[in-house]
């Protein structure tokens, strides 16, 4: 008699999905997702109860490793068959060592293999006739916004870093590529479209910006070409990893026209000349906070979001001051900061002595209160004025929602109240009311 838990053998094959690490993997989560599905396999959220887990890892710093090492174990705990790829794919045996029973182990960006590697560990048994995918593939993120990937890899050599030897040079996608896809993503419902890459202002140099028809024209592969392009979608287009090479001014024009939002994600990463020649950071001697003011009269309402390293070795008590120096000049509205962690393989590691632990939790911690004064400043200032925000998530009296000065998970939140029902992915006038360190209160007008 046969066994009434025993799946049928046309039973779609099952698998579960790890995503870890930042925005440019999980757009090539969404590529993997989005062959399997169309293969025919099913998704799960579950990895008890799928045929495999694929894990998609970090490989960035120490403690990611550790994340996806730990996410490489609970899904062997609870599955058994597990297929690894991303960032620590490109050093395999750092993941053979410590679970040598995973089915395969790919690189960043190898779709074709982790798809191979599927297909020999569970064969695809698709239905034409049931397995539908939409256009626009398979999404990870809410159907409102999307993330939009100009290019892999990047020709950056910043000491602190081993993405160019995990992932590559600069190899940037044809523009009307990445229009079609774009153009997809907001006929399937997109509101917000966020352009990602590792140099998002270096887009196009490998390919000399060589021009590719998209429409009934020509569009280049370069930075300001694609944002004014991108502009005519009439939806939100948000720019992230922008460094602040000179013809980055040419897009401010296009923000205080909202062709683009007004919103700048930079990882100026310090401001010290000293560390940021050990860093090796491009553009580094552009005289940013005469830039920035020169960007602030042109698009008033600007939003410039950044990243900083504290503690980066041979980063002294000066050094560390100057930094501060800055951050109150140039008055920046989103920040994050990270503790420098010696990466393996990182040319930074033995540049200069490095800066004891308990000097970098000091530093960051008088970092983060300087930055979250400069926040709550700038955030007060929008206090009885009214802001287009993006809804992300409703409640029973409250939604939650996003300005044009808010990209998701990464900045604050804006808290909306209504009198009437609000629909995720609905943009609506605000009007705010009150403002704490990271985030907006207020009320939605209009009808």
């Amino acid at each position: 008699m046969p066994d009434p838990a025993a799946k049928p053998d046309t039973a779609a094959p099952k698998v579960s999905f790890v995503s870890l690490g930042c925005p440019k993997a999980l757009v090539d989560s969404e590529r993997i997702v989005t062959r399997l599905r169309a293969e025919g396999y099913e998704l799960s959220r579950q990895h008890q109860g799928s045929d495999l887990v694929i894990v998609n890892t970090c490989g960035f710093l120490d403690s990611a490793k550790a994340e996806s090492l730990a996410a490489i174990g609970n899904a062997l705990k609870e599955n058994g068959k597990v297929i690894v790829t991303g960032c620590m794919g490109a050093e395999p045996e750092s993941i053979s060592s410590a679970y040598p029973d995973v089915l395969a182990i790919t690189g960043p960006q190898q779709y074709e293999s982790v798809v191979e590697a599927v297909h020999k560990a569970l064969p695809p048994q698709h239905d034409p006739f049931l397995d539908l995918v939409p256009p626009e593939g398979i999404k990870l993120t809410p159907r409102h916004y999307a993330y939009l990937k100009i290019s892999e890899g990047c020709n950056n050599r910043c000491t602190f870093c081993i993405i160019p030897r995990l992932r590559g040079d600069l190899v940037s996608r044809p523009a009307a590529d990445v229009m079609r896809e774009a153009e997809k993503l907001v006929a399937a419902g997109v509101k917000e479209l966020l352009v990602i890459s590792q140099d998002t202002s270096a887009y196009g140099l490998d390919i000399k910006y060589a021009a590719s028809k998209w429409r009934d024209r020509e569009v280049r592969a370069k930075f300001i070409d694609l944002a004014s392009a991108l502009g005519e979608l009439g939806v939100w287009v948000r720019l992230h990893y922008v460094y602040p090479y000179p013809h980055v001014d040419e897009v401010i024009p296009l923000m205080a026209d909202r062709a683009v939002l007004p919103y700048l994600d930079i990882p100026f990463q310090h401001a010290s000349p000293d560390v940021l020649k050990r860093m090796r950071r491009p553009a580094a001697q552009e005289k940013t906070l005469e830039r920035i003011t020169r960007w602030r009269d042109q698009c008033p309402d600007l939003t410039l979001r950044s990243t900083f390293i504290v503690g980066f070795p041979g980063e002294t008590d000066a050094d560390f001051e100057i930094l501060l120096q800055w951050l109150e000049e140039a008055s920046l509205d989103r920040v994050g900061c990270f503790k420098y962690e010696p990466v393996k393989g990182a040319a930074a590691n033995d540049m200069a002595a490095p800066v004891p632990n308990e000097v970098k939790e000091q530093r960051w911690h008088r970092f983060m209160q300087t930055q979250q004064k400069i926040s709550t400043r700038r955030l007060k200032r929008k206090i009885g004025t009214r802001q287009k925000v993006i809804i992300d998530e409703v409640g029973p009296t409250v939604a939650k929602g996003r300005s044009m000065a808010d990209a998701p998970e990464i900045d604050g939140l804006v808290y909306v109240g209504s009198r009437r029902p609000l629909r995720v992915g609905e943009i609506a006038t605000v009007r705010i009311e009150r403002a704490d360190e990271y985030d907006l209160h207020g009320s939605a007008v209009g009808f």
